[in-house]
């Protein structure tokens, strides 16, 4: 689903000024300020919005402070201390890195004044109490520090003393090993029910697996790791459990248990059940949690969880594919968790507890050793869940990593007393759906290079609740979304011509919303009825409708389409994480003219900074602002159209970490010769053409990019949101590959 979705080939204008059949606004037009330079002429307050909670039931938890006088910032775990009425935290303080510090607090919900126990150089990840901690104040800590001469991943032991202050001297630090990792460094250590030390590592660099570390076997990256402290080898500190897996395998780190983790983030051995849980971090479009077995092969990075990702890089052994997963329509930064078996949630004994980091979801799952046997979403936070943990009683605790920590506790059924809009017309956007007349706050906009619908033609609108003084918009670099308050509505209206040429036909089918809650984007599709007076919500499953269109050019002089309203995970593929979520409410995208009606025509950066959308003024005018152009525009360069094109309709995806694991960066500031794209040979497969390149110079049937934009169905491109080829697209594509074989065509960059 995507607010920035348009009308092709520059349709917009007539679209905007068709009275009889279109919206109408209420705008504050300019009268008179400084001659017109500017659309509107102020911003009008929307506090009539009801577009607030769910329409779903809710869901069977909610949190509630665990430590209300407690205020730790950036807190990463929570470990009930062994023998003592206490917990110790890691609390870090940089951005995601060094320095890390242990801390101690009372079993006491009224704890307020954490102990410091130890100051750590590194930024550390989780803790490990040895079994024989009460007598030994045996203390295992995993973080990344610099050795020196570069950053590693290193677990230590530390000794607790055994008589209060139970303080830990630094001078007691051991290495036990470490190995170099400068990005996705696991860090996670526990103890298992064999009394062996587990510990996870990740990749060590960035993202796509840069060293090609997932499926190797040589190094100690991206794996579960295995090893023996209380009996170290001669020389070492720990030794090589015999029955690991791969003691036997030539060119194999024995320490090895398991591999092929891209950042695994949290990691739990239960001993009621003897299950060993990971979190991972995934890439471009999935998160994973893995319940752990012997010699296991999870994929990184020939597989993202159990989807294709670079195929050629897979390793010896089969693929185990990944326990649970989640797409990035609902998990963005998956954070492992724990294994439950308390008391006051007897629904969710002998699950385990996950979440993520960005959405802050939590889930349930109950694996009977064999097969999962329950899955569930029980809960939807605001925090962004940087670990849990379970007190003394065994009862769940919720890291918030601004906050601090939470109980899971029973939801009481606290939705709004206005239940969510079920028809348009309840939303609060417009002053009369039927007469097509939209609430006067709502602010028009329109995009230079708009996202192909199958010809639909569509309006759009901004929608911010609240003091205008106060909800303000940020602006963001090139290529990123802008970021909206809470409770922001992005409303896009499709239509039709159910008559070809007559645009007396035109009669909208859906109205699409965005809206911001508890810090994340949810979308929301309504099915307009027959008669055109109101529409319906749809399901969260999505829904599909075929209308019947007149068209002199088809057989018969009629022809069918297909359309798909998206189901609320869909909505979320498109807006993916690495386009800040928004799309078409960019700079480079907002950065046009637009006709507000009674004859003013302005810029609409300069419209939306002169009525204080904006938080920020302007970094420069806008004719000094980069823009997309218009692709049908046939007065401009051809690269800038086609670049602009591609930018709008697969950027979202394909750039770095957009969730196009073809590895190209479709933007369109990218230096042509730096897209990894022109010459460059498939890696996701070459749809059967001989010597394919994702672009040939000159040869557009040669070129992979060209035939997934020219299909529909299996292998097409976008793979979203449309059922009908583009044949303005085709023909603009085609033409720029061709002209790619000129001289100095492959230097120059997007205009």
């Amino acid at each position: 689903m995507s607010v920035t979705m348009s009308v092709r080939s520059g349709w917009f204008l007539r679209v905007f000024l068709c009275p009889l059949l279109f919206f109408t606004a209420s705008l504050n037009v300019a009268a008179d300020d400084d001659e017109g330079r500017f659309g509107l002429s102020e911003r009008v307050p929307w506090h009539d919005s009801r577009v607030v909670g769910s329409p779903e039931p809710p869901l069977p938890y909610r949190t509630e402070p665990a430590f209300p006088k407690l205020e730790i910032f950036q807190p990463l775990t929570f470990d009930a201390e062994p023998g003592r009425d206490a917990y110790l935290i890691i609390q870090h303080h940089g951005s995601w890195s060094a320095p890390g510090t242990i801390l101690r607090i009372p079993n006491d919900p009224e704890a307020s004044d954490p102990q410091v126990v130890l100051e750590l150089p590194g930024i550390a990840y989780e803790l490990a109490f040895h079994p024989d901690y009460e007598q030994n104040g045996y203390l295992f800590v995993g973080q990344n520090v610099s050795n020196g001469e570069e950053p590693v991943t290193r677990v230590s032991r530390f000794t607790v003393d055994r008589e209060a202050p139970y303080a830990i001297d630094p001078a007691s630090e051991v290495v036990i090993i470490d190995w170099p990792s400068n990005g996705h460094n696991g860090g996670a250590v526990d103890f298992g029910g064999d009394g062996m030390l587990y510990i996870t590592s990740g990749d060590g660099t960035g993202d796509s697996d840069t060293n090609l570390r997932g499926q190797d076997l040589s190094e100690l990256t991206s794996k579960v790791l295995r090893i023996d402290v209380d009996h170290p080898a001669p020389g070492q500190n720990y030794a090589v459990p015999p029955d690991n897996p791969f003691v036997d395998r030539p060119g194999a780190r024995p320490e090895t248990w398991a591999y092929g983790l891209r950042n695994p983030w949290r990691m739990t051995y239960d001993k009621t059940l003897d299950q060993l849980w990971v979190g991972n971090n995934g890439q471009d479009l999935w998160e994973q949690a893995y319940l752990v077995t012997r010699g296991a092969n999870y994929g990184w990075s020939a597989y993202e969880g159990g989807h294709p990702f670079f195929l050629d890089r897979m390793g010896p052994d089969p693929l185990t594919p990944p326990t649970v997963e989640h797409h990035h329509s609902e998990a963005r930064s998956l954070t492992g968790g724990v294994v439950y078996h308390g008391q006051r949630l007897p629904e969710l004994r002998g699950a385990y507890v996950y979440g993520d980091f960005s959405t802050g979801k939590i889930w349930g799952v109950k694996h009977d050793g064999q097969q999962v046997t329950w899955h569930q979403e029980i809960a939807d936070t605001p925090f962004a869940l940087s670990g849990f943990g379970l007190d003394k009683d065994g009862e769940l605790i919720v890291i918030d990593h601004l906050t601090g920590f939470y109980r899971m506790v029973p939801q009481a059924d606290d939705r709004p007393a206005a239940p969510f809009p079920t028809l348009l017309s309840e939303t609060g956007l417009y002053r009369s759906v039927a007469d097509r007349q939209t609430h006067e706050a709502l602010i028009p906009y329109a995009v230079n290079s708009p996202l192909w619908s199958d010809g639909s033609i569509k309006q759009r609108f901004i929608a911010i609740p609240g003091d205008p003084d106060e909800a303000k918009v940020s602006l963001r670099g090139t290529g990123q979304g802008w970021d909206f308050p809470e409770g922001t509505v992005l409303v896009k209206e499709f239509a039709l011509e159910f008559e070809a040429g007559n645009p007396a036909s035109r009669q909208p089918i859906e109205t699409r919303l965005m809206t911001r809650q508890q810090g994340e984007w949810v979308g929301y599709s309504y099915l307009w009825n027959d008669d055109r007076t109101d529409a319906v919500l749809v399901s969260k499953e999505g829904a599909d409708r075929t209308y019947t269109l007149r068209d002199p050019e088809a057989p018969g002089g009629i022809r069918t389409l297909e359309w798909h309203y998206p189901s609320r995970a869909e909505c979320m593929v498109c807006h993916s994480r690495a386009a800040n979520y928004v799309l078409g409410l960019s700079t480079e995208q907002m950065n046009r003219t637009l006709d507000y009606g009674n004859g003013r025509v302005a810029n609409q950066l300069a419209t939306l900074e002169h009525i204080g959308l904006f938080k920020e003024p302007l970094p420069n005018r806008p004719e000094a602002l980069p823009k997309l152009v218009d692709p049908s525009d046939e007065t401009a360069p051809i690269e800038a159209r086609a670049r602009s094109y591609l930018h709008a309709n697969c950027a979202s995806c394909h750039v770095e970490a957009g969730g196009g694991n073809a590895a190209i960066n479709l933007r369109f500031d990218a230096p042509l010769d730096r897209l990894r794209l022109v010459d460059e040979a498939p890696t996701q497969g070459d749809l059967g053409i001989a010597n394919a390149r994702l672009v040939a110079p000159g040869d557009p049937e040669r070129s992979v990019l060209y035939h997934r934009i020219t299909r529909r169905g299996p292998n097409q491109m976008p793979p979203l949101a449309t059922t009908r080829i583009d044949p303005d697209a085709e023909a603009l594509v085609r033409a720029w590959i061709e002209q790619l074989n000129a001289p100095n065509s492959l230097s120059s960059g997007a205009e």
